[in-house]
């Protein structure tokens, strides 16, 4: 009697054990996806920022350019003006999410991963001020 209930419970065990180990398999899986998807969202996020930022550059040269024309077109400068509110709003959008993804990043991040991330920002502020 007592070697079936010995045995149920080493069978009970494995089984527990079993159920940790695929518990484990797949929190380590989610954890990785994780940090690619937020890898791959800051990235994102970050090139469409500075896209954002450049077509604000250029809405304003095209303002500039519209009114050196001889004659002003009214309904174009208001949609300039429409598209040059939107673009800053998106411009600041992006950002903010930006700065929250960062902020997520460095907590998740190992600092070998935050050293490399410093490395890459300070060779591109030294190769746009060179």
């Amino acid at each position: 009697m007592y070697t079936i209930l010995i045995a149920l419970m080493v069978i009970g065990a494995l089984a527990a054990f079993a159920a940790f180990v695929v518990a484990l398999r797949a929190w380590l899986r989610l954890r990785r996806a994780r940090l690619v998807f937020q890898d791959r969202a800051f990235e994102e996020i970050s090139r469409l920022a500075s896209r954002t930022t450049e077509l604000e550059k250029n809405l304003g040269a095209l303002e500039a350019r519209t009114r050196n024309l001889p004659i002003q077109i009214s309904e174009l400068q208001r949609n300039l003006a429409t598209l040059r509110i939107l673009a800053g709003a998106l411009g600041s959008s992006l950002r903010q999410v930006q700065k929250a993804l960062s902020l997520t990043q460095l907590k998740t991040l190992s600092s070998e991963r935050i050293v490399d991330i410093i490395r890459a920002q300070l060779s591109k502020v030294k190769s746009r001020s060179t």
